[in-house]
């Protein structure tokens, strides 16, 4: 027997410029008095959680900001963070003010500051143990300031576990954010390729929640088993579809003009919808690949991204296995593809399966993505070790519209070595 029931969740969402100044208000209703700031050095450096700092302050909050958060997180900055939040604690609630680093950090913050165990038990198996909290977390409101990761809305926090050099995740619904408050006016001091990452994420989140497996071509589950991400569904492809078209109209634009009010806006709201929709139906192939991309990495500093040490952005990492991700799923739902690559570029080519590649192709050079995996330092040897890191992900793979082996997932990295 098929599956019949999809499930929907999503935080309280407070949108529009300006938003942000409302946060005492906001805290205030969740009834919290002492809070905790999570943030890293480069969104601290605007200027924003200082100043959202000192509005609660000024409104008779209890503020302590913790700005050490790793770019792309490892469970080494989580277990800081984690310290470093028991040492200052109790808290009444948390509030994170960045991207997804910031965001993801405060979810494990929340999570490790209110359950027992350690980081090891709660990260997805087979790397860790898929620990369930055993009691309440903390009221998490997330105050993006990049359009891209959709941290905001989901029940995952992701990070890189150094000693296996693998990226993976914790994932339960507890994760999920009480409230987002999503501040177009955050995101104008976010640098051109930042945006550009960033911006991918939020496509390929849209593109991988539209074309996952259907809810229901699943087997049924007992109601304690179903999960988060349950595929595809009526709303998700709501949400997923009307991020398409905003990306449309507005992703080159914010990346050429980060000044541009009305594609800042637009761009927040594409990412806000994308999470809306992956956060519930899941992401599948591109994302799975970019686990191993991002852990792996080994001497590539992207423009725009503080910090000495070597990384692949999130947002990138996606982006650069998705056009052969997406002619390898192209039989598996033949419409779904060419309606997606038409709602991407309504003028350009739509039939065939390299017709979403091919938009896809396009846009990453307009915007400024690297040339492949080629020019983030990896080679036809690597393809092996890729594949592995991939497989381990089979939460994410689950939820692709076909079965995904290791030929596969092969073939996948290698067409991604060199996209144009």
């Amino acid at each position: 027997m098929t599956e019949q029931v999809f499930t929907y969740a999503a935080p309280a969402l407070k949108f529009g410029r300006g938003a942000s100044t409302e946060l005492a208000h906001d805290l205030g209703q969740l009834g919290a008095r002492r809070v905790l700031l999570v943030t890293d050095a480069g969104v601290a450096a605007t200027g924003h959680p200082a100043r959202i700092a000192e509005r609660l302050g000024a409104a008779g909050f209890d503020v302590t900001t913790y700005d050490q958060v790793h770019v792309e997180p490892t469970d080494a900055s989580l277990e800081h963070a984690i310290a470093a939040a028991r040492d200052a604690g109790p808290f009444d609630a948390i509030i994170a003010v960045g991207g997804g680093s910031s965001i993801d950090t405060a979810k494990a913050v929340n999570l490790l500051t209110t359950n027992p165990g350690e980081l090891m038990d709660y990260l997805n198996a087979p790397i860790g143990k898929a620990r369930a909290p055993e009691q309440p977390l903390l009221p998490l409101v997330a105050v993006p300031t990049t359009t891209g990761t959709g941290s905001e809305s989901t029940t995952i926090c992701v990070l890189d576990v150094l000693a296996l050099q693998v990226k993976t995740g914790i994932s339960h619904p507890a994760l999920r954010p009480r409230l987002a408050v999503v501040d177009p006016d955050l995101t104008m001091t976010q640098p051109a390729a930042v945006t550009a990452a960033a911006g991918m994420d939020i496509l390929c989140h849209a593109l991988e929640s539209w074309t996952a497996r259907w809810y229901a071509d699943f087997e049924a589950k007992a109601p304690e088993q179903r999960v988060p991400y349950c595929g595809a569904n009526p709303v998700a492809d709501m949400w997923a579809s009307k991020a398409l078209t905003l990306l449309a109209g507005s992703f080159r634009d914010a990346v050429r003009d980060g000044g541009d009010p009305h594609a800042r806006e637009q761009m927040a709201l594409a990412a806000t919808f994308a999470g809306l929709g992956f956060g519930n139906a899941g992401v599948h192939i591109p994302h799975a690949c970019a686990y191993p991309i991002a852990g792996r990495v080994r001497d590539f500093h992207p423009e725009g991204y503080p910090g000495q040490e070597p990384i692949v952005p999130h947002g990138m990492a996606v982006a650069l296995t998705a056009p052969a991700a997406f002619a390898f799923t192209f039989d598996a739902d033949p419409d779904r593809h060419l309606a997606a690559a038409r709602m991407l570029d309504p003028t350009g080519r739509t039939e065939g399966p390299d017709a979403l590649p091919s938009v896809l192709r396009t846009l990453m050079h307009d915007i400024g993505l690297p040339n492949g995996l080629a020019a983030v330092g990896y080679g036809a040897a690597d393809v092996e070790e890729l594949v592995a890191g991939a497989l381990a992900q089979q939460r994410l793979l689950a939820t692709a519209p076909k079965a995904v082996g290791e030929a596969d997932l092969a073939q996948v990295f290698r067409e991604s070595l060199e996209l144009w």
